[in-house]
């Protein structure tokens, strides 16, 4: 595919290229369809570069340094540079996605936590998904900890 400089391009027809571009990522609707895009539109060692700019925005904002961030990454200082300067002065893209996937993360985390106590025969866990029903109270109040009343506090 030939380049086209981005001078040449109208702003009209930019704004309308991105449009569509940022519409059509909006719209996958699973992990399954954004991997699939993404695989289709960039190269293995473009999708790898964009990924190693979120691990560097996350360990900026952990509060690594440089040299920390260099050593862990194979990567260069003007690289975490660029992603330090678009953290700090950028459209806070990183700012307001990087929480989300910290969210997510722990949440798989938990999954994956409570598959592998589920996992322990005879474990409390275990038998709770062995025996729903006998422990259906239970697994309703460990579902929604908004069930649980809350603990008085004595004077």
């Amino acid at each position: 595919m030939s380049r086209k400089q981005i001078h040449k391009v109208s702003s009209k027809e930019r704004a309308q290229i991105l449009d569509e571009f940022w519409t059509m990522i909006a719209l996958l609707e699973s992990k399954d369809e954004v991997r699939n895009f993404f695989k289709d539109l960039l190269s293995a060692s473009e999708s790898l570069m964009l990924a190693r700019r979120l691990q560097i925005a996350k360990l900026l904002l952990a509060g690594w340094g440089y040299d920390r961030i260099e050593e862990k990454l194979k990567t260069g200082p003007t690289t975490i540079a660029s992603v330090h300067r678009w953290l700090e002065s950028g459209f806070g893209g990183y700012s307001s996605a990087l929480p989300k996937l910290k969210r997510e993360m722990q949440r798989r985390d938990r999954v994956e936590e409570r598959r592998q106590e589920e996992s322990v025969p005879l474990s409390s866990a275990w038998m709770r998904k062995r025996y729903p029903m006998h422990y259906l109270l239970t697994n309703i109040l460990l579902e929604d900890k908004s069930l649980i009343p809350p603990k008085k506090l004595h004077h």
